[in-house]
């Protein structure tokens, strides 16, 4: 599999399982493998959206996601923020 978006590829190791680029040592589903490169095809434009707010405030890319995933907002309760980001998570994982 191929994408016009990102150069990142997957390839059919058989028996219906599949190997991404920057997934190395997993194996996947068909399904799994398109969605991991559609993750490849608009992460880079995220990161790029993300980066440049970032710099305004002094914070890398990556800082600025950790710090607004794992910082609870004032009016919610540390525990509470991390139960709704584990939530977040096993959806995404069942998805």
């Amino acid at each position: 599999m191929t994408s016009d978006l990102t150069s990142h590829k997957a390839r059919s190791v058989g028996q219906e399982n599949w190997v991404v680029s920057y997934l190395p040592g997993r194996t996947l589903t068909c399904a799994q493998a398109v969605a991991a490169l559609q993750v490849a095809e608009v992460v880079p434009a995220l990161l790029d959206t993300i980066g440049a707010l970032a710099d305004e405030v002094g914070l890398t890319a990556l800082e600025a996601v950790g710090m607004a995933v794992r910082q609870s907002p004032w009016d919610e309760p540390p525990a509470q923020h991390q139960r709704r980001l584990r939530s977040a998570v096993l959806r995404a994982e069942v998805a």
